[in-house]
């Protein structure tokens, strides 16, 4: 069954950056951006996070949570978070479950060769832990403006 708008969003647990253990379950209550990058200090995933950053502080005051997630490992993760300064969590996803699980890890195109990797997504769950809405194919540096357009929420 497709990731879609209205369905439970998949269970997790991993480490994040710090090597916590996090689980979607212990946000319930709040809104949720779950956004999947490909790969920790590359130029596209770089951007997308700094404008997160940028942004955090309307999603702080809104109460939305803001998770990254890539299969980099813990040590990749805060060497990223630490020299960007970003603020919020970065979840490893190192054997790509939370990735298959979200249905965003698949085949992709570079420079002629395939692979497969992550497929540039993000997913809003609401307090109850549902899918609100999937964003496919994001642009890394318009895509948290358009979520707090869609959330409503100005800078």
């Amino acid at each position: 069954m497709p990731i879609e708008n209205g369905i439970p969003a998949p269970e997790f647990k991993t480490l994040d950056d710090a090597g916590n253990v996090r689980s979607l379950t212990e946000f319930r209550g709040k809104n949720v951006i779950l956004y999947f990058y490909p790969a920790d200090d590359t130029p596209g995933c770089t951007k997308e996070a700094c404008h997160f950053r940028d942004d955090y502080s309307a999603y702080e005051k809104a109460g939305v949570i803001v998770l990254g997630v890539s299969p980099d490992n813990v040590a990749s993760h805060a060497k990223f978070k630490e020299k960007y300064n970003l603020q919020f969590p970065l979840l490893a996803d190192e054997d790509h479950k939370i990735c298959e699980a979200y249905q965003v890890w698949g085949p992709k195109k570079f420079l002629g060769k395939e692979y497969e990797g992550v497929l540039r997504t993000t997913f809003l769950i609401d307090p109850a832990g549902m899918i609100k809405q999937v964003f496919e194919n994001v642009r890394p540096s318009e895509h948290s403006a358009e979520l707090l357009s869609v959330l409503g929420l100005g800078k």
